[in-house]
């Protein structure tokens, strides 16, 4: 049985490695605030939404089919979450069940495989109980197709037959075992037979011939006779107590893939009823191909400063069609790097198949996000902060590729501007050739200068919002970069206050 609610045609494969990137995204981007939101302190659902969002979707139609998924998930919480709690269940009994399938001996193998089985099968019916109740809730192709599976693979013929096995399992009537004589007379091609049917006619039973009987007895204290007996009954009990433990493990992989699945979802759960919390609004994003450069929306606001204030915050509406380039400038503190994360945060969660935080979101996808944001001095003094940028900038450049993006926060402003400007458009002009998306936070005048008077019609330029008075809006406008960057303003706020 193959879960498929994350992928239409594959599992999840939770050791998938993680892009060498994911780190330096973690960090510039805010997202542990994020993932503890998703995880509510459980570590699973930490690590799951970790692996899920970082490893990001690049095919539109496999993204559409995950938010299918997951506005299935916001329509009927209660129901996923029951269904989250029937692998969780499993993983709280597996401990004390499957100890003894780890045994060297094939009775205690057996014993504690069909022990768990009973316990798996019992959380299957659960299972089947739920879904029958309420599958046609669920609008979706991924749940439709999960619950059709169900339904048809554990029908009540499959619970009567299961039921059946385990109870012969049990061998509470003693174990019949055929074999052959081998060489020296001695035991072989040991084999476990179904015992005899006792729903058989009374008539039947009655006129059958009947095989002869010869049979021995042990003695009550002949150890060596018990052992010798105990080691036939484990010749002929192994294949098939092998078979039944190869059966629990079957179950149990799918009650444990089906938890993975369903934590990631769980944990977008958590996160859309945190945010509900601060009336702060969600959408499911269009995404389109990475060829088809795309980037607008409404009320879109960083979802980790919201959940870091507990509190609404504000979002930004900004269309940018056909652009490759988007120079953000303007007032100091006047909510760039703010901006900034909003779009990477944006992005990442809307690749992996989440909503983002925004009233509204189109943007087409990327073959990869990277960051390039300032970092603390480097306190070993064994190199300035010009070469620490440049070193993070080459390792970027070995791993980017066509149709990625890349977000600059301040970068290259360790020189004097005319030296930064000029680093810092080599590399943009490098990376345009490259079709790279990239969106770029700056003080330096001359360098977003430079660009806008090249009029270029894939470029757009934004600007912080400021009033009269000097107050931040935090609201990005379309606008043409500014000689200033208004320091002033910071300036009488903290020494003429």
């Amino acid at each position: 049985m193959n879960v498929f609610l994350l992928y239409p045609d594959r599992d999840f494969n939770p050791q998938e490695k993680l892009p060498p990137q994911t780190e330096d995204l973690i960090q510039d981007l805010e997202f542990n605030t994020i993932l503890n939101a998703m995880a509510k302190g459980d570590k699973f659902l930490f690590n799951v939404a970790k692996q899920t969002i970082f490893t990001s979707l690049t095919d539109p139609q496999e993204i559409r089919y995950r938010q299918a998924i997951l506005q299935d998930c916001l329509n009927n919480e209660s129901v996923v979450r029951d269904l989250y709690q029937i692998p969780i269940k499993s993983i709280e009994n597996k401990q004390s069940q499957w100890l003894g399938i780890f045994s060297n001996y094939p009775g205690g193998i057996l014993s504690s495989a069909v022990q768990f089985l009973e316990m798996l099968v019992g959380l299957l019916h659960q299972m089947k109980q739920i879904v029958d109740q309420h599958a046609s809730n669920f609008k979706s192709e991924g749940f439709q197709r999960f619950f059709r599976m169900i339904q048809q693979e554990l029908d009540d013929a499959y619970f009567e037959e299961v039921e059946e096995h385990l109870q012969t399992l049990r061998f509470r009537k003693g174990v019949l075992i055929s074999a052959q004589l081998g060489r020296g007379n001695e035991g072989t091609n040991y084999v476990l037979r179904r015992p005899n049917r006792q729903d058989d006619p009374w008539v039947l039973r009655l006129i059958s011939r009947k095989a002869p009987i010869y049979s021995y007895t042990i003695a009550p204290r002949d150890d060596h006779g018990a052992r010798a007996i105990g080691a036939l009954r484990d010749r002929g009990i192994n294949l098939v107590a092998n078979a039944v433990a190869q059966s629990a493990d079957h179950v149990d992989n799918f009650l444990t893939t089906l938890r993975t699945e369903l934590g990631f979802y769980i944990g977008c759960l958590n996160l859309a009823e945190q945010l509900k919390a601060y009336d702060e609004p969600i959408a499911f994003p269009t995404v389109l191909p990475a060829d088809k450069r795309s980037h607008s929306f409404m009320g879109l606001y960083e979802v980790a400063l919201s959940l870091l204030k507990n509190q609404k915050v504000v979002g930004n509406d900004i269309h940018a069609h056909e652009k490759d380039l988007v120079f953000i400038t303007g007032a100091n503190q006047g909510g760039k790097s703010t901006f900034l994360r909003s779009v990477g945060q944006a992005q990442l969660m809307a690749q992996c198949g989440m909503f983002v935080g925004a009233e509204s979101f189109e943007a087409n996808v990327c073959h990869g996000l990277f960051t390039h944001f300032r970092r603390e001095e480097d306190a070993t003094m064994q190199r300035g902060k010009l070469d620490e940028e440049l070193s993070r900038m080459s390792v970027i450049i070995d791993e980017i590729k066509p149709h990625s993006m890349i977000l600059f926060n301040e970068s290259f402003a360790a020189t004097n501007e005319r030296e930064g400007s000029e680093i810092a458009r080599q590399i943009i002009n490098a990376l345009l050739e490259r079709k790279i998306k990239i969106f770029f936070v700056t003080h330096q005048y001359e360098l977003a200068q430079s660009f806008y008077e090249k009029n270029m019609p894939n470029i757009l330029f934004l600007r912080a919002g400021r009033q009269t008075d000097g107050k931040r809006t935090f609201k990005l406008n379309v606008g043409k970069p500014l000689p200033t960057s208004f320091g002033r303003d910071v300036y009488r706020a903290i020494f003429e206050k």
